[in-house]
This record gives C-alpha cells, structure tokens and sequence, in this order.
C-alpha cells in the first residue's frame, strides 16, 4: 500500500530536510494562503519495513541563484501576491550554498573556512 502526506517547506538558504520512506515520490507543491506557506506532498509506501530516508528541499524566489546540482521540482504560486516559491531537491550529500550562489560550498577542497579567502585573491 501507499499513501500521500503533506509537508511544509521553509523558505530561505537553508534547506528543509524532511524523513521520508525509500522511494517516495513527490507529486505536488502548492503556496496555501491560508497558511501563507509552501508545502509538499510526497507519495511514499506505508509499510513500515520500508527503511526511513533523509531528503532535503530548498525554497527559492525567483531570480534568487541555487547550484547547478539542485534539482527543480516544481513552481508554487501566491494567487494574490507576486511571489512565485520553486522547489528544488538538494542532492544527498551536497554541501550546503552559503551567500548568493556564487561561492564554493563549505564541503570542498578548501575546507569550511578556507572557500572565504580563497574568493578573496
């Protein structure tokens, strides 16, 4: 059997991680104005054999820069604003962006502290 739960994301740099069961899938994204949020749902197995997973989701605006390697998702629309929210997927063991998108991530060769200088010269 399946079924289909609904999450909130958090929109800003940081990521939403979210437990899922192994092979889920996402299947909609909606902006809900009466919780003035953007929230996913996921069709994942019910059985509970099924091993957890960690998957985790990043909310943009638009023209805001995210790395190559995430993967879109979907578009949520404010129907009475002119906010528009894409949701993308942060591949499993990426590092997390810090600024606008530009830098190196804090995962890299450079080492956490080290990406600053190294932009710097």
């Amino acid at each position: 059997m399946k079924t289909i739960h609904k999450f909130r994301l958090e929109p800003g740099k940081e990521p939403t991680t979210l437990s899922l069961r192994e092979g889920c899938k996402v299947v909609r994204c909606e902006y809900l104005v009466a919780q003035k949020a953007v929230f996913l749902w996921v069709q994942q197995p019910l059985s509970v054999t099924v091993p957890m997973v960690e998957r985790q989701f990043r909310v943009a605006m638009s023209g805001e820069p995210v790395p190559d390697a995430y993967e879109y998702l979907d578009t949520a629309l404010d129907p009475f604003g002119p906010e528009a929210y894409h949701v993308f997927e942060v591949p499993a063991g990426e590092g997390m962006a810090i600024g606008n998108g530009h830098e190196r991530f804090g995962s890299d060769e450079f080492g956490q502290s080290g990406w600053r200088n190294n932009l710097a010269s």
